[in-house]
């Protein structure tokens, strides 16, 4: 199908955030640009919203640059309408021009304007708001992949997530509970061990003044859990194998401590463990759209009923895109940190 709008009738420019050469916080400013066109298989959203991801401070310090084919812009994920169809296109509800959606994006996020796959377009849940919304793609495509499809998680196991009070955390601890695992998670304080525990976790570690692997082991009896979800890395590899029941897994999806770390892999022998990881943003189209169909299928009813929801720390202005960085770096925020992006008429 050919372009339903014609892009002419789009602003010459839009408002995006840019980072320049990389750099802190400070970096980030409004900038002017054109609105990119959809190309073969992508939709163009008018973004009401963008979620606000680790992922997005890599990439603006210098250390995450985006694939050749993405957008040179930060933003992971967005909520908005549809307004036109590259070529292409098999048109269906979820991508019908002015359809509400959330979306995956390989990029762009931070503006008014983003091309996505359609494949990454997924319909609002019913009883969604589109900014409760933009905070669900890319944690929601991170836990599932790794925690049901790689991880393998089973009602009736046992799961620990890191970072329990992160989207990530608070998405992974809602799923979990949903699918009959019994759930628990890692923090840094106690105001977000009680988030924790009201989004479902059945007890929530403080990591800095409770050991981890000793509260798992009080916790089960000495088993250990079932699964591991880890964002942490450094002296945690090690650890996480301690604390894994026998044939359990760990599934590694970012290194906030340091990557290359020295482990007694006897642990994982003897234990038969298994121990593996994944990251979102390389994955092809395909994989990607296979996700996001998975999720439409087996999360967004979840969604609609109230038995995941997700949680929204606060929202600024894309303008002031930089105080939502600094929010991030704190490490205070609980639940996902959003941009509003300012309306066209187009």
């Amino acid at each position: 199908m050919n372009q339903t709008l014609n892009l002419a009738d789009l602003p010459i420019t839009m408002q995006a955030i840019g980072h320049g050469k990389g750099g802190g916080p400070e970096v980030l400013e409004p900038i002017e640009v054109p609105p990119p066109g959809p190309g073969p298989g992508e939709v163009l959203i008018r973004v009401a919203y963008a979620g606000v991801n680790r992922p997005d401070i890599l990439q603006r310090s210098g250390r995450y640059p985006p694939p050749n084919d993405a957008s040179p812009l930060i933003g992971l994920e967005v909520s908005g309408h549809i307004v036109a169809h590259g070529e292409a296109v098999e048109l269906h509800p979820t991508n019908a021009i002015g359809s509400a959606v959330c979306a995956l994006c390989n990029g762009g996020g931070y503006a008014q304007y983003v091309a996505v796959p359609a494949g990454q377009v997924l319909p609002i849940p019913a009883g969604l708001s589109l900014a409760q919304a933009a905070a669900l793609p890319e944690n929601l495509f991170t836990v599932w992949h790794n925690v049901v499809e790689r991880g393998h998680l089973a009602a009736g196991e046992t799961f620990l997530v890191h970072g329990g009070s992160s989207g990530i955390g608070l998405n992974a601890i809602g799923l979990a509970k949903a699918r009959g695992a019994t759930v628990y998670c890692t923090v840094g304080d106690a105001r977000k061990a009680a988030a924790c525990v009201e989004a479902g976790a059945d007890a929530a570690i403080v990591y800095r003044s409770q050991d981890f692997v000793e509260e798992v082991a009080r916790l089960t009896g000495g088993r250990g859990v079932d699964l591991i979800l880890d964002m942490v890395g450094g002296d945690y590899v090690a650890r996480n194998l301690r604390a894994l029941a026998l044939d359990g897994r760990l599934v590694q999806i970012a290194f906030q401590q340091p990557s290359r770390v020295e482990v007694d892999w006897i642990t994982l022998m003897t234990r038969r463990l298994t121990f593996t990881g994944s990251t979102l943003r390389p994955r092809s189209r395909e994989d990607k759209a296979a996700m996001a169909r998975a999720l439409e299928r087996e999360v967004w009813p979840l969604l609609s009923q109230g038995k995941v929801s997700p949680v929204i720390d606060s929202s600024y202005a894309l303008a002031n895109a930089v105080e939502a960085h600094r929010r991030m770096e704190t490490s205070q925020h609980i639940g996902k940190i959003l941009l509003e992006v300012p309306q066209t008429g187009a």
